[in-house]
């Protein structure tokens, strides 16, 4: 579950690259811009800006660092560049079709993110640097959420990232997938644990 949770996110994270003209999540408008700045690639800075935000969650707390953590911030970014790279994925033509790809993009990532978090091994770096920041702050966590991504979209648009309308709808269409494949996916693993368990009772 969380392999193929963390593939499916960066499936669609790639897609999104695709058409990043119109509009990317704000954590990958800064991997694009510094992609663009600097070199190396967009997989490379992503794996990059997760181990130092698991490096500053480490230092101030570090309950909320797990080996899935650390699984998290050193695959997703490979996964990203596998599909970018590879020529499996549809390219950019420019047209209403782009819209798809995007949205295609969106709910890969959301259903991925879901599948990964309910395997219950760990949360993404993003992830723990929210809470971090929620708990010494004493907001919520969506609106730690939704300050720290401000604060990187505003960095990555000025670094020249791609911000476009994308941009401000992907938290309204992707959290609310990624809540509910969350919820059905740890049912799933619930059921899938009390068969297990049963099924060890009557063998012995």
């Amino acid at each position: 579950m969380f392999f193929g949770g963390l593939c499916l996110l960066g499936m669609g994270n790639a897609l999104a690259v695709k058409v990043k003209f119109l509009g990317l999540h704000p954590w990958e408008v800064l991997n694009v811009a510094l992609f663009q700045q600097m070199g190396l690639t967009i997989g490379s800075w992503s794996i990059i800006t997760g181990l130092f935000l698991v490096l500053i969650t480490y230092i101030v707390d570090r309950k909320y660092i797990s080996l899935g953590t650390f699984l998290n911030a050193m695959c997703v970014g490979v996964i990203m560049d596998f599909f970018l790279w590879s020529g499996l994925l549809p390219e950019s033509s420019g047209t209403w079709t782009d819209y798809f790809i995007l949205l295609a993009g969106i709910l890969l990532a959301g259903i991925g993110g879901g599948l990964y978090v309910a395997s219950n091994l760990g949360a993404g770096p993003r992830d723990g640097f929210m809470l971090i920041v929620s708990e010494r702050t004493g907001i919520s966590v969506s609106r730690a959420r939704i300050l720290v991504e401000s604060i990187i979209l505003i960095f990555g648009f000025l670094l020249g990232g791609p911000v476009f309308i994308a941009t401000f709808i992907y938290t309204f269409i992707q959290s609310p997938v990624f809540q509910k494949s969350r919820m059905v996916f740890s049912g799933l693993l619930g059921k899938w644990v009390e068969r297990r368990s049963v099924t060890r009772v009557i063998q012995k």
